[in-house]
């Protein structure tokens, strides 16, 4: 005998069905979603959250249940992956604006002991300044670059992404890539 369902499904939009659909289909789309998709599916049709968790290769139909809650409450964001855990991240806009302001500055060979910065001559550069921080790792500076749009060169440098000069009739100019735009995810 199953429990009652203390917060079931709402009944879908004809825009959020098809949407499911597709994204139940997709070969393309991270696996998570479409399991989300599928079971929120299976769930629409009256399939129970047990049931639906195994339609959907899962095994937790708790899952299911806290999953069609926050589709009640957030719609179709919520088949989106969230915080996956592990530590939240500390550093504020001030701290990622001094990561980029340190990035930008071309470092200096007596100083820094480098011609060019890697996130090991970053890290040691933020540490060592006075407005520095102290207790910077790698990772965060490499997920602030990444952020910002900065990737790593085949030349062993950080460059932004998706920007060049380029020599035109009237002078260099800076052209930016629109599809290179920084990726939230």
């Amino acid at each position: 005998m199953t429990r009652c369902q203390l917060d079931p499904l709402r009944p879908l939009t004809e825009p959020e069905r098809t949407w499911l659909t597709q994204l139940s289909r997709s070969s393309r789309a991270p696996a998570g979603q479409v399991a989300r998709a599928k079971a929120l599916l299976a769930v629409a049709g009256g399939a129970s959250y047990t049931e639906a968790a195994r339609l959907a290769g899962r095994r937790s139909g708790d899952a299911v249940s806290q999953l069609v809650a926050r589709f009640n409450r957030e719609g179709p964001a919520a088949v989106a992956p969230r915080h996956g855990g592990g530590p939240v991240a500390v550093y504020a806009e001030a701290e990622c604006e001094r990561i980029l302001a340190e990035v930008r500055r071309p470092p200096d060979r007596d100083l820094d002991r480098t011609a060019t910065w890697s996130l090991l001559t970053l890290r040691r550069a933020l540490r060592r300044a006075p407005d520095g921080l102290p207790t910077v790792s790698t990772f965060p500076i490499w997920g602030v670059l990444h952020e910002a749009g900065w990737s790593w060169q085949r030349s062993r440098t950080w460059c932004p992404t998706g920007r060049t000069l380029r020599t035109r009739k009237r002078g260099i100019v800076e052209v930016r890539d629109p599809d290179a735009a920084p990726t939230k995810s």
